[in-house]
Parts: structure tokens; C-alpha cells; sequence
């Protein structure tokens, strides 16, 4: 975040663990960093965890994943994406239980709903504190079984999870920095804004668990996966927008 000579725009994060796993001191230590990072201009793109709705917490109940939950980041969140001829034929929620993975979101227990996320119809948290924040905030593809092509000792492999989400978010941004000749910062504000889901490709089938995709934002894949060319101009609007 503080690295004056090279001045990154874009971190990407792909571990985490279920809130209830982190001690209050390291939540807030990390939340705290993400705040500053995101005042700075930086943008951090998180997973969203590959346990579904519990986050693999063997309790019960519903569980999101840290630091996704940080309402200074911008949580990613699975889908299983179908292709031909280099467009979409189908993508829906990422979800391969009870014998494989599935896309973490959901409400936290920690974070209060954003202002920004004020008009998502993210459902009440389940327990009775400070909670309320809606994750993940967008997606991109994670299934194992449709993933991405990766050379690993001369040998062809797919690979998946939302820890490949991230980075694929953390890419497109750098790309439309790049193309803007800006940083577009915390993109959160925008994406959620009035024209927000311009920039998305909205997912409506599948579930991760205990919830359901929907039309508009949904606790499984957030607003969508990206259509990079709509994203970029929703994003160049709202950083002219901010620096006017």
C-alpha cells in the first residue's frame, strides 16, 4: 500500500477464513489497513471462500469469509461459467457439493451494511450484533471443472476457486487503469450505484447453500460477473465523478 516507488493500484487477496475464526484484534487490525488502503486510492480485490454458505464452519449456521466481509474490499465471489465461440452460453452459481466446492458468500456478523449497499436487499444477518454486510460484491467464474488453463511443470492443469476470481478481478482493474489512465480506487460506491449494474453480467440460477442467485445483487455472486468493456465505462464515469 505504501510502496512510493512502484505505487500499486491493485491488491489481490486469496486466503481468508469464516469471521468466527479471527480474533476481534486481527479484524479490526486488517479492516483498519483496508480503510487506509482504500482512501489511498488501492483497490483490493478478496475471495469470497469455496465452503458455500457455512464457509465451512460445521455448525449450522451461515458463515462469510475474512477479510471479504471488509467493507473496504471488494469481495469475489464463484460462478460455473459455459462458453462457445467466445460468448456466454450459461453461468450460474458455482456449486459442486456435498463432494466439492461452492462460492462463499453471504451476510457478515462483524461489518455493518454499508451506506452503499443500502438498497441491495442484503438480508438480515443472523446474529444480533453489528453485522449486515452483503458479500461478495461481484464474481467470475471458479468451478474447477470450468476454469483456467494453467501449466504446471509441463503439464496442463485447470485449476479454480474464488482464489482465482480475485486475481482475475485484480487483472481486469489494473487493465482498465491502464486504459483510463486513472485509477478507478474503491469501486464499491459505483458498482452499487445507479447504473451500477451496467457493468455486469447479472447471474440469476444456482444457489451456494442456504441462499439463492436473484435478479440484481444476491448473496451467492453479488452483482455479477464483469462485461469488461460496460465496466470500464461505468468505473471512468465514477472516477471523473470523484475527482470533479
Amino acid at each position: 500500500m505504501h510502496d512510493n516507488a512502484n505505487n500499486p493500484s491493485i491488491i489481490s487477496i486469496s486466503w481468508g477464513s469464516a469471521e468466527s475464526q479471527w480474533t476481534q484484534q486481527a479484524l479490526t487490525n486488517f479492516d483498519e489497513a483496508f480503510q487506509a488502503a482504500a482512501a489511498m486510492g488501492v483497490t483490493i480485490c478478496v475471495a469470497s471462500g469455496d465452503h458455500g454458505s457455512s464457509d465451512g464452519v460445521n455448525d449450522g449456521k451461515n458463515h462469510v469469509d475474512f477479510p471479504a466481509s471488509s467493507s473496504f474490499v471488494l469481495g469475489c465471489g464463484g460462478t460455473t461459467l459455459q462458453t462457445s465461440q467466445e460468448q456466454i452460453v450459461q453461468e450460474s452459481v458455482w456449486n459442486d457439493q456435498p463432494n466439492g466446492g461452492a462460492g462463499g458468500g453471504g451476510v457478515s456478523d462483524v461489518f455493518p451494511l454499508p451506506t452503499w449497499q443500502q438498497k441491495a436487499n442484503v438480508p438480515a444477518p443472523a446474529s444480533k450484533g453489528n453485522g449486515g454486510r452483503g458479500v461478495p460484491d461481484v464474481a467470475g467464474d471458479a468451478d474447477p471443472n470450468t476454469g483456467y488453463n494453467v501449466l504446471v511443470d509441463g503439464q496442463a492443469l485447470v485449476f479454480g476457486g474464488t482464489s482465482a476470481v480475485a486475481p482475475l478481478w485484480a487483472g481486469l482493474l489494473a487493465r482498465i487503469n491502464q486504459n483510463l489512465g486513472q485509477t478507478v480506487g474503491f469501486v464499491n460506491p459505483v458498482i452499487y450505484g445507479q447504473d451500477g449494474s451496467s457493468g455486469f453480467h447479472d447471474i440469476t440460477q444456482g444457489n451456494n447453500g442456504d441462499y439463492k442467485a436473484a435478479k440484481g445483487w444476491d448473496p451467492c455472486t453479488g452483482q455479477g460477473s464483469p462485461d469488461g468493456v460496460s465496466l470500464q465505462t461505468l468505473l471512468g464515469k465514477g472516477t471523473s465523478a470523484a475527482a470533479a
